[in-house]
């Protein structure tokens, strides 16, 4: 049989090809495999000829490893050795009757609507940086964009006529994503206001650009959000509580779950049906609050 590097490289070829996975997720593949591997070596087998009693032993929790970090060390290693029986470099698939740990999933803590109110208003937007920034935020609000997506946002993705966002989320998949009134009109100033200021006539193409006359990074975007939130004394806040929110906030005014999950770029709805959980328990404590047996 090939070598555990030829094997764990064609397996991830193949989950590129069929799954459309993104290189981030592949990377993140690549490096339990080699964890397994490792471990593997250390009880004297390698990857693709391990058994059931020895993949049980080694896929125990060590270290202090968390049961997030199991389950998808888990996770890997079924679809890698599913994809040897499929390929018919194994007779058997020694994790198939193998029982990985619960996953715990940790609800979003998203901001209230007034906080998010507060955090959209707190740039100085009679500045070229602090209009960019509140353009930059409104945008993220309103469409629930991932900071990533936000940051490769081209100016030929923008409709700001029709008021819509062309973006490529995970897995190189585009979507559609409309932006509102509110956002249209803030970009609008923008690119007319700001944008050509912190350019200088530099050529660029990304929507949103620095005092560097170029793109913004991930980096920044989470520096800018994290300072803004930090003045108005919220805790925990990322450029993702802002899609947290976007999401949360769409279901709690009743929209459909399958809606939010085209919205969000979410290729299963179980990972959006976390925020009917949110919604639940938002439900619960405006019951305790307001009503006389609460």
């Amino acid at each position: 049989m090939n070598s555990s590097p030829e094997l764990i490289d064609a397996f991830l070829d193949r989950r590129l090809l069929v799954d459309g996975l993104s290189r981030n997720t592949l990377d993140a593949y690549r490096r339990d495999l080699a964890k397994l591997a490792q471990r593997l070596a250390v009880e004297g087998y390698v990857l693709p000829d391990a058994d059931t009693t020895v993949l049980s032993r080694v896929l125990l929790p060590q270290n202090g490893e968390s049961t997030a970090t199991r389950a998808r060390l888990i996770s890997v290693a079924r679809r890698f050795y599913r994809h040897l029986l499929e390929t018919g470099l194994r007779a058997d698939d020694p994790l198939k009757n193998l029982k990985g740990p619960q996953p715990v999933r940790s609800l979003p803590h998203p901001l209230s609507e007034a906080d998010v109110d507060a955090l959209l208003a707190a740039p100085d937007d009679t500045s070229a940086l602090g209009l960019r920034d509140r353009a930059m935020f409104e945008l993220m609000y309103a469409t629930g964009l991932r900071v990533s997506e936000l940051v490769s946002l081209q100016l030929g993705e923008l409709d700001l006529v029709s008021a819509v966002v062309s973006t490529i989320g995970k897995g190189d998949k585009q979507r559609l994503v409309p932006m509102g009134e509110v956002a249209q009109a803030w970009l609008l100033r923008y690119l007319a206001e700001s944008r050509p200021l912190l350019l200088g006539g530099v050529p660029c193409h990304d929507v949103f650009v620095t005092v560097r006359r170029s793109g913004m990074t991930r980096q920044m975007a989470w520096f800018l959000i994290k300072g803004y939130a930090n003045q108005l004394g919220f805790s925990h806040v990322s450029p993702h509580t802002l899609r947290h929110a976007f999401a949360t906030h769409l279901v709690n005014h009743g929209a459909d779950l399958r809606v939010v999950q085209l919205l969000l770029g979410h290729a299963d709805i179980s990972t959006t049906q976390i925020y009917t959980h949110v919604a639940r328990e938002r439900l619960r404590q405006l019951h305790q609050a307001h009503h006389p047996r609460g």
